[in-house]
């Protein structure tokens, strides 16, 4: 899948900053739909409603968690091949090794900048190509 601005991305997190940091490197590596979920179960709904083309999610929520959301999504025959990129704070191998587990396409660990960001989105979508 090609990186261009106008793929549908959607962000979730429950702390309204990550959302806003999300959303600000977001457009400055030139996204322009990006669309949001605070929580893993309004995300659920609002996949259901809206094709999107890219998911970065936060691991840490309640009650639905970012873990919860990437299984959802990889059971889904409608939602399954979406590029899913989880954000955590922790960077402990075994929640690496989890997330692979059950599909995740790539892994990042907070803080990052923009130009992190857009390595991993790049990666991410060359590799579901």
């Amino acid at each position: 899948m090609a990186f261009h601005r106008f793929m549908p991305v959607l962000l979730v997190d429950d702390h309204h900053t990550m959302i806003d940091i999300l959303r600000d490197q977001l457009r400055q590596i030139r996204f322009a739909d990006v669309d949001e979920a605070n929580s893993g179960g309004e995300a659920l709904s609002k996949l259901c409603a809206r094709r999107y083309e890219l998911i970065i999610s936060d691991w840490h929520m309640e009650p639905v968690t970012g873990l919860d959301l990437l299984k959802a999504v990889r059971t889904d025959p409608g939602l399954k091949q979406i590029p899913f990129i989880m954000v955590t704070g922790e960077s402990r191998a075994e929640n690496v090794v989890t997330a692979r587990k059950f599909g995740v396409s790539g892994y990042i660990v907070k803080p990052f900048n923009a130009p992190t960001l857009k390595a991993k989105i790049e990666a991410v979508l060359a590799a579901t190509s």
